[in-house]
Order: C-alpha cells, then structure tokens, then sequence
C-alpha cells in the first residue's frame, strides 16, 4: 500500500453515468462524476472528483480533483489531488497524480507521475582509496616447488 493518509472525500455526486448506460465521447463538467456503466472510448473532465464504482468498464481517459477507482480503467488518468485505487480498482495506462494510493488487492500497470516530486539526493562523487594488495605469504607448497626445481 503506498500512502493511507484519508479516504479522497467525495462531494456531491452531480453527474451519474448509471449501470446500464454505455458512454462514447467527451463528458466536461464542474461537480463531481460517479460512474456506474461502461464508458468505452473519450474524456470525462471535470473540477470535481470522480468516482469509478466497482462494477464500472472505463476506457477513456479521465481529468479530475480526485479519482477514486474501483472498477476497471484504461486509458490516462490526471488527478491534481489524489488517485486511489481501492482493493476491487484496476488501472491500465500512465497517471499524473498529486498522490497516490493503491490498496493491497488494487492492480496498476502503467507510469506515475507525481506533482512536486522533490529532488532525489545528491551524493556527489565518491572517494575510492586504492586498495593495497597483501604481501602473499609462502605456502608448505611453494617452498616444497622450489627444493624438487
């Protein structure tokens, strides 16, 4: 699991795209988006957040405060807060994210990207001291060698 801070709050729901709804384009909105259906190919954008319930199929890309996902999504997903992938969530494609968090039993395969990611450390140039070889002691052989020579 990475990052469990809070559950992504999930304001009002504004806009449903229910169970038995099949979606094709571009959904842009201010509120929030919960998606129950299938949405197979486009954008949902919005300033809210948006909800992927489990038993959701989307494949379309997604732009939002928050993503909460615990369905099925491919295609890109842009949350400038958080992404959660719940326990029943699978992701397939590159997310850009303000942070992230993926249940033990949630799948993503793809890139992240985070916001504000810092700077990884710096260690500078090592210093290496020459390693000195240890005078070789005479074995019971080598002195025997050199009596039969």
């Amino acid at each position: 699991m990475l990052g469990r801070n809070k559950s992504t709050p999930i304001d009002k729901i504004e806009t449903v795209i229910g169970p038995n709804t099949n979606f094709k384009g571009t959904l842009i909105c201010d509120g929030s988006v919960r998606i129950d259906g299938v949405c197979e190919e486009g954008l949902i954008k919005t300033l809210g957040n948006i909800v992927v319930s489990p038993d959701a199929k989307v494949a379309a890309d997604l732009e939002a405060e928050n993503v909460s996902v615990s369905g099925a999504v491919t295609g890109k997903v842009i949350a400038r807060g958080r992404l959660e992938i719940l326990s029943t969530g699978k992701v397939w494609g590159d997310v850009d994210v303000g942070s992230f968090l993926l249940d033990e039993e949630g799948y993503f395969r793809g890139n992240l990207i985070m916001k504000d990611e810092p700077e990884p450390p710096h260690f500078g140039p090592l210093s290496v001291e020459p390693a000195i070889p240890a005078e070789i002691a005479p074995s019971e052989n080598s002195s025997e060698l050199e009596k039969t020579s």
